[in-house]
């Protein structure tokens, strides 16, 4: 009769330790619930913070683009212009944009970049120059003598033309578009000689029979001849020959 309550007792014990492994049990299982509930808002936000990332460099991206150029780009294109310019006054225009990128220490990739075409690239280099003889030829069509408003566009486009080789090579057509290149009235040249040559001609001070590509036929004998820049009698000498034969007859 004594040992009844030991076992009851121990049953308790048992019965006691199971509740208590239980309650443990649903604790952990709370936690673990408590803590993949912490672990879903944490990915939640790594999302959000990756959305919110994603449209504030939408913006940031366009913005980018409207910059103006990174001084190491500058520097690059204003490498690129002075080593065109120094080509092409020396050389002429049959100079290669790759030789161009090469002497100026960049990439092809850089210049075309800057400079999508070689015609993009010639009018960067000498728009002001052809600018300056168009406004030339704009002055001299006022002059009361029309004849010798021609010769002395004439000669200011031979001179330019001996001083700068990549010029010459535009202004004569060599294998090079200047209407392309340099496009617009202030950067006609062309439509500015047509026009000097079309008053001279009605003032009787030029033949008919003259037309603008005759003209510059003549402009391409005159920077043909070879001579000292520093001496331009050659040129001089050519230049009074061609003025004496675009004179009508008597």
């Amino acid at each position: 009769m004594a040992k009844a309550p030991v076992r009851a007792e121990g049953r308790t014990h048992v019965q006691h330790g199971n509740a208590q492994q239980a309650d443990a049990g649903q604790a952990d299982a709370g936690q673990a619930d408590a803590g993949q509930a912490d672990a879903g808002q944490a990915d939640a936000g790594q999302v959000d913070a990756q959305q919110a990332g994603i449209q504030a460099a939408g913006p940031a991206r366009g913005a980018d683009r409207d910059r103006p150029l990174r001084a190491d780009a500058r520097r690059n294109r204003e490498r690129v212009l002075e080593t065109a310019f120094d080509a092409f006054a020396t050389e002429g225009l049959s100079v290669s944009v790759h030789e161009i990128a090469r002497r100026a220490g960049v990439g092809t990739g850089t210049v075309s970049r800057h400079f999508p075409t070689k015609e993009a690239l010639f009018e960067a280099v000498f728009v002001s120059r052809v600018e300056r003889l168009v406004a030339m030829a704009r002055q001299l069509s006022e002059a009361e003598d029309a004849g010798t408003a021609l010769f002395s566009f004439f000669a200011a486009i031979v001179a330019e033309g001996a001083a700068n080789r990549g010029l010459a090579d535009a202004l004569t057509g060599a294998g090079f578009d200047i209407k392309t290149a340099a496009s617009g009235p202030e950067h006609d040249v062309m439509g500015a000689l047509s026009s000097l040559l079309a008053r001279a001609q009605q003032a009787g001070s030029v033949r008919h029979d003259i037309d603008t590509a005759d003209v510059i036929a003549l402009v391409t004998g005159c920077l043909a001849r070879e001579s000292d820049p520093q001496v331009p009698a050659a040129r001089d000498r050519l230049i009074s020959v061609v003025r004496e034969g675009l004179r009508p007859s008597r």
